[in-house]
């Protein structure tokens, strides 16, 4: 499968002709898109029953991408895995919708293997599904960073803007393939033209042979993701 979507479920008003006009703007949403990443669960913990509801309100083979909340991976910068134990048992609640689980980790934070395979191993003894992982620091694009990575199942995120030469191909764990475009040379605000998104549906494409894809854009702040989710959408279904 490829699944592409955006970041969040907001439906613009001048993009509303290309989505039922019925219920709410995730179940319409869910009715166009195969996919969505919940960001707002970096800020905030949800409620079991509220991703019980979303679950519930999209179509069966609709999957949810969740972003790690932030006090496990900015706050506490991986170091106090247990509050894993608060985040992730109302992120089971979607059940066989939850696709991925994101850790997007902060800029300043540089790759420490001892560290990293301390969380990640408390990370899988909770969680044995499929996960990304997206550093923003250059150090995390090293050999070494790559191996641990494969070692627990991980993948690194393919990200445009990348933090590191190099860093818009997938790495870590190929079973998996996670893409986030954050809108360039705007971060969040730029769209991105076809040519870009006609050469990226052929990578997804020749990604696929190895597991799942997802591409999520995030260009979300002016209104460009998606138009641009709409039309690669298209391309990968040609």
């Amino acid at each position: 499968m490829i699944y592409i979507g955006c970041a969040g479920w907001s439906i613009p008003w001048a993009h509303a002709h290309a989505f039922p006009a019925e219920g709410s703007h995730l179940e319409r949403y869910a009715r166009v898109f195969p996919a969505v990443e919940i960001n707002s669960s970096f800020y905030r913990h949800h409620k079991p029953a509220t991703y019980a509801r979303w679950a519930a309100s999209t179509p069966a083979h609709f999957r949810f991408a969740v972003k790690v909340h932030r006090s496990i991976t900015h706050y506490k910068r991986l170091r106090q895995p247990e509050l894993l134990d608060e985040f992730l048992p109302s992120v089971l609640e979607l059940g066989e919708k939850l696709g991925v689980l994101l850790l997007q980790l902060p800029p300043g934070l540089a790759f420490d293997p001892d560290l990293v395979a301390s969380f990640l191993t408390a990370l899988r003894e909770r969680y044995q599904g499929h996960v990304a992982c997206e550093p923003r620091n250059a150090s995390w694009f090293a050999e070494e960073a790559d191996v641990l990575l494969h070692e627990f199942h991980i993948a690194r995120v393919a990200a445009d803007p990348s933090p590191a030469p190099g860093g818009f191909n997938p790495g870590g764990w190929p079973g998996l393939t996670y893409v986030r475009l954050h809108g360039s040379p705007n971060v969040y605000r730029s769209s991105y033209d076809q040519a870009f998104l006609a050469s990226l549906a052929e990578k997804l494409r020749g990604w696929e042979t190895n597991g799942p894809v997802w591409c999520i854009f995030n260009n979300t702040a002016e209104g460009a993701a998606i138009p641009n989710a709409l039309e690669l959408l298209a391309l990968v279904s040609e």
